[in-house]
């Protein structure tokens, strides 16, 4: 495939986006959902996710705590259902969106768009992003948005360098945006140098 940006620069298939879709449910359960989650939203916000309880989540919207434990499992899983909406999104813009973040633009282009949006994205919900990737170990990469981060940088390696190992450097590049590691290097360095610091890292030519 060309590297001048010229013709479309996606080559995802349909089941990717099937990782994050949301399924169909039942009114009852899907109003109990929204409940449940405008609710963890509200307090999170108020009260930082370390001090809410699952208990007062279940209280404040509303539903009984094996309804709450049935459907999210735990506070990680709520993270992740709060994030999803958020992700799919990007998603989309990085499949159809306008570019330099959706197809159309060179590939280097589009790497930078990425990481600038996934950087916006991992930076807002610092703490919610934190919590969905550490909830156990490896959880990050049994994320199904992560296998989509991995799949889109692979791709625009590749065509950056055919020669080079795509999926590796994917996966080194991916690991100074997790959520960890921003809380950390945000909290020591601050969020622009943190910023600045990422971009540099991300390639800009073919080698």
């Amino acid at each position: 495939m060309s590297k001048d940006g010229n013709g479309p620069q996606s080559a995802y298939s349909p089941k990717v986006m099937q990782l994050t879709k949301p399924v169909k449910e039942r009114a009852d359960a899907a109003r109990n959902r929204a409940s449940v989650l405008e609710a963890a939203a509200r307090l999170f916000r108020e009260h930082g996710v370390d001090n809410v309880s699952m208990d007062a989540i279940a209280a404040e919207a509303g539903v009984g705590k094996g309804t709450l434990f049935r459907r999210f499992g735990d506070k990680a899983g709520l993270a992740v259902a709060l994030l999803d909406d958020r992700e799919r999104e990007l998603q989309q813009a990085i499949i159809s969106g306008p570019p330099p973040l959706g197809p159309g633009a060179p590939p280097a282009k589009r790497l930078a768009a990425f990481f600038k949006s996934y950087l916006d994205h991992v930076l807002e919900h610092l703490s919610l992003s934190r919590m969905s990737e550490t909830a156990s170990p490896g959880a990050r990469y049994r994320i199904g948005a992560y296998r989509f981060w991995h799949q889109h940088v692979s791709y625009l390696l590749n065509l950056l360098d055919p020669k080079g190992d795509a999926e590796a450097v994917a996966h080194m590049l991916l690991a100074v945006v997790g959520a960890e590691h921003l809380s950390a290097t945000t909290a020591e360095l601050g969020t622009k140098r943190v910023r600045e610091a990422v971009m540099r890292l991300v390639p800009k030519s073919s080698h």
